[in-house]
């Protein structure tokens, strides 16, 4: 109960609640609008996708872009099912092995004591300041020098160091009090076992979040297909949809239509990660509360 009688968490509508409701919803209805444009954009047949100046909705919206964007897939050499396979396989074994290694890292950056512990974690942290483009070649060159170039694991190895999530999880297992380790020390577990029976189910929200980052950069990724593989028959989802948008990946679209069918895709893209984070979203922001917190 705050001062003058007004609660500070009413069960259900209160006036007082007015102010709160005429700041959130702008900055919801702004935030949204990204979302809003990319479907509209989708849905906009060919004259307006081209219109000058550009608008925001779709006068006449229609599904003739996921028409098009279906049929040049049914017309393709290689099933369209085959990129969505590859898709899947690298993203589970990325999402798994990322998660998997940034929990361990993490538990061994926060709560174990060896040397160089804290130049390590700053070598992650400086690693968040550089971009894929920035560490192409050096990426090309190590893959090519294992020789596993046009393999599953050519999309698989790049991608599993992501710098965020390990920030991320060290960050939430700060969080943990030491009491805890100490206790199953002194029941007799060794490392490995506080780490699976301890740190891990007090660390869900983190990996959730972590997961989700590393959804998001596995599913949309382009550039390990096009640089590390060759066979067309090893290539994900999002390079071969990345390819309508210059100008049609089967040849029978030309460049114009090729955008209609790139808006349609962006769209068969963006789905899965919308889906994913909604569904996980009380974790991202649980994570986001506690990862600075000491």
């Amino acid at each position: 109960m705050a001062s003058g009688g007004v609660k500070m968490n009413p069960r259900r509508f209160s006036r007082n609640q007015i102010p709160i409701y005429l700041y959130i919803i702008p900055i919801a209805v702004f935030m949204g609008l990204p979302i809003v444009y990319i479907i509209n954009h989708a849905l906009k047949p060919m004259d307006e996708l081209f219109a000058f100046p550009p608008r925001f909705f779709a006068a006449h919206p229609t599904f003739n872009n996921f028409y098009n964007l279906f049929a040049s897939a049914s017309n393709s050499s290689i099933p369209v099912s085959r990129y969505a396979f590859n898709s899947i396989i690298v993203t589970i074994a990325v999402v798994f092995l990322s998660v998997f290694f940034s929990t361990l890292a993490g538990f061994a950056l926060s709560k174990m004591r060896f040397k160089l512990k804290f130049m390590l974690f700053e070598v992650n942290n400086a690693a968040l300041m550089f971009v894929a483009v920035a560490v192409s070649i050096p990426r090309y060159l190590t893959i090519a020098r294992i020789g596993i170039l046009d393999t599953y694991l050519a999309h698989i190895l790049p991608l599993i160091a992501m710098p965020v999530a390990l920030f991320l999880i060290k960050q939430f297992i700060d969080q943990v009090p030491d009491a805890l380790l100490e206790a199953a020390q002194i029941e007799g577990a060794g490392p490995f076992t506080v780490y699976r029976r301890v740190i891990i189910p007090l660390i869900k929200p983190a990996i959730a979040t972590g997961a989700i980052l590393t959804f998001q950069q596995v599913w949309n990724n382009v550039e390990t297909s096009n640089l590390f593989t060759s066979s067309e028959s090893i290539r994900t989802l999002a390079f071969y949809l990345n390819t309508f948008s210059a100008g049609g990946a089967t040849g029978s679209a030309n460049a114009v239509q090729g955008q209609g069918i790139a808006a349609a895709a962006s769209v068969v893209m963006f789905i899965p990660n919308l889906l994913l984070f909604i569904n996980m979203q009380s974790s991202v922001m649980n994570t986001m509360a506690h990862s600075g917190l000491k």
